[in-house]
């Protein structure tokens, strides 16, 4: 099964070797038919603290590494 990929931008880089990715998907109102975003945090991987605060980066899933981590920063 492959793995997913997600696009997203990075909203914390505060702890050491992860950083929290906001990804936010349109979704339609099932009554009044508008357009709606939400959004969700994902705790990634970033082995090396390359990416800061604004950086727009791709995440994929990957093993686990800790509680909440099961995401891995790919690229930016």
């Amino acid at each position: 099964m492959p793995k997913r990929i997600l696009k997203g931008t990075v909203v914390s880089d505060a702890t050491d070797k992860t950083v929290v990715v906001s990804v936010s998907r349109s979704i339609k109102h099932p009554l009044y038919g508008k357009t709606m975003r939400r959004s969700s945090k994902y705790h990634a991987h970033d082995e090396n603290n390359t990416f800061k605060v604004g950086d727009t980066v791709k995440i994929i899933e990957s093993k686990p590494y800790s509680k909440l981590k099961r995401w891995e920063v790919v690229t930016a």
